[in-house]
């Protein structure tokens, strides 16, 4: 087992969660603060999972970039607007791609220590609100020194090994000698399963419509969609994608990943109710799903995207079992090649893997995608009549994330 920071968890339970539709970037949610996402989402969550908002007694919230001026404040506001009661706290997580999934380890990890019985977990992120940002200007501007960049693309550069995101996947595509027809195809694949899967997905979607929130005594929220518009509830990146079209995109990074075969921007939130088995017991619930095992390791730098094969190959050695035992995966598309390389490095079986779509046809919203792997692992199990699944997803920077699940 290679270096990683991994736990079995005993009696840990996904009660429910549930997700917007995921929007293109600059589309119909654009305008839509993450801080309200979240707790639109939240909100739903908790109705969903019959968990009443008094009882909950921890909130894990995960974002990336700071896309509202309050952004220091999302956490709290999820949690209060939600209806939590104000005693309780309220933490920021932020592990990169990985985000999502620390949210639900955070709970998992809380609720095996004792510091929490019953936690709310919330993925929500706006990309199209990055800001054009300026680091500098703090202390006036100089002649000719003006500096303002696009934060969205800046930020997928790592400066450590001075390869953007993109260029880690064509790192890989070398590595594991990847033509670019086999992106494409793989990428064809994933367009055709989403929009095969959209009866699914809609079993984790609630509609996003005008709505205002409200906290006595506090300044109300609201979402407001654009003129027209009345409610969202689609994947709105899914469309009809033969290899055809696919096969006359340019390359984005001079290789084999284009901006067809490369995992689509999106805004979105999604959440979960995470309990422990008291809980479970002394509310006759039925989860959704048992968390029975997480792992995040460390890879280098700049091929990144490789991180799911040993963050996947930990959690099932941990937990004392097989490869073969894992009856679905859900693993971020990240990038085409990326997913590939992590195929041909564990020797995965495609028929078990992203069976819905992924997210080069739903989109990677960064902050939320672990939350919504989650959820759609569980129910794909339950669909199919199966055991045990993992979500897992590649982190910029040089890291892996794995969560094992079982119905």
């Amino acid at each position: 087992m290679s270096n990683g920071l991994g736990t079995v968890y005993d009696d840990v339970w996904l009660v429910d969660g549930i997700r917007t539709g995921f929007a293109d970037y600059t589309s119909v949610l654009s305008a839509i603060s993450p801080t309200d996402l979240g707790i639109k989402v939240a909100r739903e969550a908790l109705s969903k999972s019959t968990i009443e908002p008094e009882a909950i007694d921890m909130v894990v919230a995960g974002n990336m970039a700071q896309s509202s001026f309050d952004a220091y404040f999302l956490p709290r506001h999820i949690g209060l607007y939600a209806g939590v009661p104000i005693p309780v706290p309220a933490l920021l997580v932020h592990r990169l791609c990985g985000t999502g999934f620390e949210t639900i380890i955070q709970a998992a990890d809380a609720i095996t220590l004792g510091k929490a019985s019953k936690v709310l977990c919330v993925g929500t992120e706006s990309m199209s609100r990055n800001p054009v940002a300026s680091y500098t200007s703090r202390n006036g501007f100089k002649m000719g020194q003006v500096e303002f960049k696009d934060f969205l693309w800046e930020a997928t550069k790592d400066t450590a090994s001075s390869t953007g995101m993109g260029d880690t996947a064509e790192n890989l595509a070398k590595k594991y000698n990847i033509l670019r027809e086999e992106v494409d195809e793989f990428a064809a694949q994933s367009f055709a399963k989403a929009l095969a899967g959209m009866e699914f997905r809609a079993g984790e979607i609630v509609p996003v419509i005008n709505e205002t929130f409200t906290r006595e005594g506090y300044n109300d929220r609201s979402i407001k969609l654009p003129k027209g518009v009345d409610s969202f509830a689609v994947d709105e990146h899914v469309r009809p994608t033969p290899i055809e079209v696919l096969r006359k995109l340019k390359p984005a990074f001079k290789g084999v990943q284009t901006g067809g075969n490369s995992s689509a921007v999106v805004d979105g939130a999604a959440a979960a109710v995470v309990v422990g088995g008291k809980t479970v017991k002394e509310r006759g619930l039925t989860p959704l799903a048992r968390v029975v095992a997480a792992d995040i390791v460390g890879v280098p730098p700049e091929i990144m995207g490789i991180g799911p094969a040993p963050a996947i190959a930990n959690v099932v050695r941990r937990a004392g079992l097989k490869l073969s035992d894992i009856d679905r995966f859900e693993i971020n598309e990240a990038f085409g090649a990326q997913y590939l390389a992590v195929e041909k490095e564990l020797g995965l079986d495609r028929s078990k893997v992203n069976v819905h779509g992924g997210a080069i046809a739903l989109g990677h919203p960064l902050g939320v995608t672990g939350v919504r792997l989650c959820i759609t692992v569980a129910r794909e199990l339950r669909r199919a009549g199966l055991k045990r699944g993992i979500a897992s997803a590649c982190i910029g920077g040089g890291q892996g994330v794995a969560i094992l699940i079982e119905v």
